[in-house]
């Protein structure tokens, strides 16, 4: 039976994997028959104030105003509901989300305070806890959308104070919230 001595063993790897490297690195030659794209300007028309309105250097990209619309929350909601056991926010209320976080980034003298809800099931600390999760998702997601930390707190209420009573799955479901209210 013949041994290999460990040393050995590691040149050998070593020489593989350096091999392998350097295979990697190769250059590939480039196919000179493909055509190359043209950046210069080109003037294929002008516009009526006697400049081009064509050319290939040109950008007609117009430019996103992200404080359009913010500052103004009063055509969005302010509840964010939650499915059973969750606190994930759901795409549906992503335009709640997203209008209150322009709002605050546009202005950072704003406040907000989200307040996290449960319906009646489940104990006391358990709904809590919830109601902190729910809350600290809709923070999250604004702070995502550009709202300044320090411009939110998150709060929960639990099962304490319940948008409507009852003990059905519409009442329920009504209770399971998160609501933002501006400060």
């Amino acid at each position: 039976m013949k041994t290999y001595h460990p040393l050995s063993m590691r040149s050998v790897l070593f020489a593989a994997a350096t091999a392998a490297l350097l295979a990697g690195c190769s250059s590939v030659p480039l196919d000179n028959n493909v055509p190359v794209e043209s950046r210069t300007a080109s003037t294929t028309g002008t516009g009526a104030g006697g400049g081009t309105t064509g050319g290939a250097g040109q950008s007609r990209v117009e430019p996103i105003d992200l404080t359009k619309g913010a500052g103004n929350t009063s055509g969005v909601g302010r509840v964010i509901y939650f499915d059973f056991d969750s606190y994930v926010v759901k795409d549906e209320f992503r335009g709640i989300v997203d209008g209150y976080a322009k709002t605050l980034a546009a202005d950072r003298k704003k406040h907000l305070s989200v307040e996290g809800h449960t319906d009646e099931r489940g104990g006391r600390e358990y709904n809590l806890a919830l109601g902190q999760k729910r809350a600290e998702a809709v923070v999250k997601s604004l702070a995502l959308l550009g709202a300044g930390e320090s411009q939110v707190e998150a709060v929960s209420f639990g099962k304490e104070r319940p948008a409507v009573q009852g003990s059905d799955e519409a009442a329920w479901a009504k209770n399971r919230r998160a609501e933002l209210n501006t400060k």
